[in-house]
């Protein structure tokens, strides 16, 4: 296995311990933010507080401005209220789901089909986006901070692409969850997208570049990404695994259903985890919000022609531009290893 990979996915957390002068920060964090309501306080994690400090580059004002906006949003939005019944409509088509499967590293798996858009609303399409990222957070291990997005472009065309989604997508993701990518795969993106990668970077963060690496079922380099980090018979067919069942919306209904009973005793978990778990301490610089538009979440209008690039989220894609490691291969491009 490619030592980036293994260094990206391995459980830091066994041996990466805070620093004194990072636990001061964390800590400083704490006395800036102030009196918290309960489900806050259970949120501002010393793990979730080092997330937002390594994102803002363990600047504590930064990070402190970050996570309080972050705070604010979750109180008004009420991501983890969420229930499946509210968004079933969205998944009908299997655009997003949680995969049955973990990678090796025992990381959550979100699936992405930006194919199988099926609505023009803005705010229902990123209602769902929150929905599964909360699911999948729920779903990590205690050893894991990160996700995996495996996101498959069969039957991808121009007619799929919004700029409006992508944009208010990666907003989503890098301001309110940072540090939540450990890897996105695209597999076999069409070559128009190659250009469309291009106008998408400026929303995205040097770090989250480097986390997405194109994978093409016929370049057997960039097909070694997805067999070192998948077990190749649980994998599904569509990225080259042995796994032929696909997805059934009636099982996934039944599988979110369970989840959505346990979740406001994962809010509880949470806070005995904290008492066990080190935080999280990423030694790269990470997400900073590449667009300085704010973005109304409660926007419900439909995509215009005008404003057309993915309906798919492209991190925290949760997105400043360094040159990623890139192999061009006639006409396509394989990114460099993940970071």
């Amino acid at each position: 296995m490619s030592d980036s990979i293994k260094k990206s996915a391995s459980n830091e957390w066994e041996k990466l311990f805070p620093s004194e002068e990072q636990l001061a920060k964390i800590n400083e964090v704490r006395k800036l933010l102030g009196p918290l309501s309960d489900r806050s306080s259970i949120y501002c994690s010393d793990a979730s507080i080092s997330r937002y400090l390594t994102a803002r580059n363990w600047n504590v004002k930064k990070a402190t401005k970050m996570l309080k906006e972050t705070l604010k949003w979750r109180a008004e939005y009420k991501p983890e209220e969420i229930r499946w019944n509210e968004i079933a409509h969205e998944a009908e088509t299997g655009k997003i789901y949680r995969s049955n499967y973990v990678d090796k590293y025992g990381r959550t798996v979100l699936v992405m089909r930006p194919a199988c858009q099926n609505s023009k609303s803005t705010k229902g399409q990123i209602r769902y986006l929150v929905y599964c990222m909360e699911n999948a957070i729920s779903n990590l291990p205690p050893d894991q901070e990160q996700m995996v997005w495996l996101i498959d472009f069969q039957g991808f065309n121009l007619s799929h692409i919004s700029v409006k989604v992508t944009r208010e997508t990666a907003h989503v993701l890098q301001d309110r969850y940072p540090e939540r990518l450990g890897v996105a795969i695209l597999y076999n993106p069409p070559k128009f997208f190659e250009p469309f990668w291009t106008v998408v970077k400026p929303f995205l963060e040097a770090k989250t570049q480097n986390k997405v690496k194109f994978v093409y079922s016929d370049d057997p380099n960039s097909k070694k990404i997805v067999e070192e980090l998948f077990d190749m018979d649980k994998l599904e067919s569509a990225f080259g695994g042995n796994d032929n069942s696909g997805f059934n919306i009636n099982k996934y209904a039944e599988r979110m259903r369970e989840d959505d009973k346990r979740m406001p005793s994962f809010w509880t978990k949470e806070k005995e985890k904290e008492k066990e778990i080190p935080p999280l301490v990423d030694p790269e610089p990470a997400l900073t919000s590449a667009a300085s538009n704010s973005l109304n979440l409660n926007s419900d209008s439909d995509t215009s022609d005008n404003d057309k690039i993915v309906a798919s989220p492209s991190d925290e894609i949760d997105p400043e531009a360094v040159p990623t490691n890139e192999i061009t291969d006639g006409s396509k491009t394989v990114v460099g290893e993940v970071h």
